[in-house]
């Protein structure tokens, strides 16, 4: 984690399972707990300092995305957290913001997902999408758009291919932390 910046807020620290990879330039902010072989890439910004942020082993954030929450307020006493599973794939530039990722799911590079969303597992919102507050894509739906709408189920070789990408980053995490020295 040279190079990265982890910050206390609140009374917790960003927590980071041995076996992760944080790129330098990344900022970790309160409470925050990454698994193992997760990845969070070059100038992520993640701010648990109102709620809380958990990420599943295997999963990646690729470089420049924004993970958020949302804080408790009337109508939602324990506001939105933001939970990520395993081996979920978020693709660059993306904006993750107090919602659910179930393991395996996708989210597209620069796309948006708001409050008191969620994906289920093989779910996949595609490049550029923006997910409304509260809408959910269900176990294998493919949506795209802005706002997103349901466009068709993914293919098995679609699944496959999402899951590939998984593990591909979690070997490209460990040359980066190699080449980095770490």
């Amino acid at each position: 984690m040279a190079g990265a910046t982890l910050i206390p807020f609140g009374g917790r620290a960003p927590r980071v399972d041995a076996e992760a990879f944080v790129a330098p330039g990344a900022v970790l902010i309160g409470d925050i707990e990454i698994g193992a072989e997760a990845s969070v890439w070059y100038n992520c910004v993640l701010r648990g300092d109102v709620n809380r942020i958990r990420i599943g082993a295997r999963t990646n954030i690729q470089d420049g995305s924004v993970l958020h929450v949302d804080s408790p307020h009337p109508g939602a006493a324990a506001g939105h957290p933001t939970l990520i599973g395993e081996e979920v794939l978020i693709g660059h530039l993306a904006m993750v913001h107090g919602c659910v990722l179930h393991d395996r799911a996708f989210v597209g590079l620069g796309a948006i997902v708001m409050d008191g969303c969620e994906i289920e597992s093989f779910g996949m919102l595609a490049a550029g999408a923006l997910l409304t507050p509260g809408k959910r894509i269900p176990a294998g739906q493919l949506w795209a758009g802005r706002p997103a709408k349901y466009v068709r189920d993914l293919t098995p070789a679609e699944r496959e291919a999402n899951l590939a990408g998984v593990f591909h980053y979690v070997e490209l995490a460990r040359a980066h932390r190699a080449a980095l020295g770490a």
